[in-house]
């Protein structure tokens, strides 16, 4: 039950309710799809350290509690959310895109830099 006396129906009214933030999924794949899936809180706050919202896999895993993480990430692929339907982006996690490191250096997406080092916005 919510707070109102309500039943929550899906994951779409957790998120309605801004209890679940949207991770955008970005692989070197040719066929990408960019996929969005819904994280709580918590399972957010595992991924992306304070203030951040980009990541790469390596660097999540590399940060240790591999076991948390797991749980977390089997939990978030059952929650996709259709991009006509996502309430915005939260978090970009990178896979496969060692690359793309360079142009997030403080890994925040509106801090994002052309490799000269020049804001890209």
């Amino acid at each position: 039950m919510s707070h109102s006396g309500h039943k929550r129906t899906s994951d779409a009214d957790l998120q309605q309710e801004h209890l679940m933030k949207n991770i955008q999924v970005i692989d070197g794949a040719v066929n990408c799809v960019y996929d969005i899936f819904a994280a709580t809180e918590e399972e957010f706050a595992l991924i992306f350290p304070q203030g951040q919202n980009i990541a790469f896999i390596d660097e999540v895993y590399g940060r240790g509690n591999e076991a948390a993480l797991n749980r977390a990430f089997e939990a978030i692929w059952t929650r996709r959310v259709a991009k006509a339907q996502a309430m915005g982006i939260h978090g970009q996690l990178f896979y496969d895109l060692e690359e793309k490191k360079r142009f997030y250096p403080t890994r925040r997406d509106e801090e994002a830099e052309n490799p000269g080092g020049h804001r890209l916005r």
